[in-house]
Order: C-alpha cells, then structure tokens, then sequence
C-alpha cells in the first residue's frame, strides 16, 4: 500500500490475502465518535489519533483528524469482491485513504461505489454486489477464521506460523517472512 508489501511481492514472490475482521461490528451505520466507541475504557482519544497520525506518518500512510468511525461490514463485502477482480489493493488504498484520511463514512452504499470507482472498479457492479449481499458468507467466513486463528486487532500479518500485529516498518515484515523459513 505504500510500497511495502509491493516490494516484499516482489523481493520473496509472496503473495497476499486480505482477510475481513470483525472491528467493531456493532457500530451503527451513522457511526460512533470514537468518544462514545472508547467510553469506560481508559483510552486517551486525543493521545490515541496522535499515536496513529504518528505511525502513519512514518510508514506513509494518509491518516487525517477523524472524530468518527464506521462500521466497515459493507466495505469488507465489496473488498473481497475487488479481489476476485484483481483490483483489490487498488479497492483497499482507497478505502484507507477514503476512511482514515478523509473520514467518509464507509458504511454508506454511495461512499463505497466512490471508493469502488476510485480503484478502477465499475459502480454499477459494486451496487449489484452491495444489494445482493454476494460477499457476506464469505465475510463471514473470514471473520470466524480471525476468531479461530486468535486475532484480536488489525492489521495482522501473518507468514506461515509468524504473525505481527499493527502497522510494520518493511524491515519488520521482511525479518517475519525470512523467520518463517518458507
């Protein structure tokens, strides 16, 4: 997505799976601020959103000032469908800019057929594919291998039986894949 993964495909001739998980699930489709998603936890949100602007920005990732998050159900569905047209990373860097950099509400059917659009997809297809819930046992499926598999947060790489958890630096990735011994 920003050039790490592209060149891991590339140096190790790995390939790589998306899979959905389940962040959030509960979250109404008009979204929650992330106070109320974080109320009675010991969370500092405006500490937290630094962290990430932080992180982000080390590895390159658009991060913008959100108030809000999403359910991503939806977008979930229509990423596994980008995969099956081999526009995938294409539908997740936009979904990410769109999400964390811009704060679109990716529960909502224009904002994903924007997103859609944006990674060369066409947006009649992705509305036929929204309505017709093509996508959601496959959800689902994911989603009940991400609770089999102990994963907890997101993102989560995993390589043979090596995992890391949260945004990686290249050299972290890379060191993961050479302990893996595939």
């Amino acid at each position: 997505m920003t050039g790490r993964i592209e060149r891991l495909k590339k140096e190790y001739q790995v390939s790589v799976r998306w899979r959905a998980f389940p962040l959030h699930p509960d979250t109404p489709e008009d979204g929650l601020r992330l106070e109320q998603l974080f109320a009675g936890l010991p969370v500092d949100v405006d500490q937290m959103r630094r962290h990430l602007k932080q992180k982000a920005d080390e590895l390159g990732l658009p991060f913008g000032d959100r108030e809000k998050t999403y359910n991503s159900r939806l977008a979930q569905e229509l990423g596994l469908w980008a995969e099956s047209q081999n526009k995938g990373d294409a539908f997740h860097m936009a979904a990410f800019r769109s999400y964390f950099s811009d704060g679109k509400n990716i529960a909502k059917i224009p904002v994903l057929m924007d997103i859609a659009a944006a990674a060369g997809l066409s947006r009649d297809e992705a509305a036929t594919v929204l309505s017709g819930r093509t996508f959601k046992a496959a959800v689902d499926a994911d989603w009940s291998l991400s609770r089999e598999r102990g994963i907890t947060s997101v993102p989560t790489l995993m390589f043979g039986d090596e995992r890391l958890v949260g945004a990686q630096p290249y050299q972290a990735i890379e060191k993961m894949i050479i302990a893996s011994g595939d």
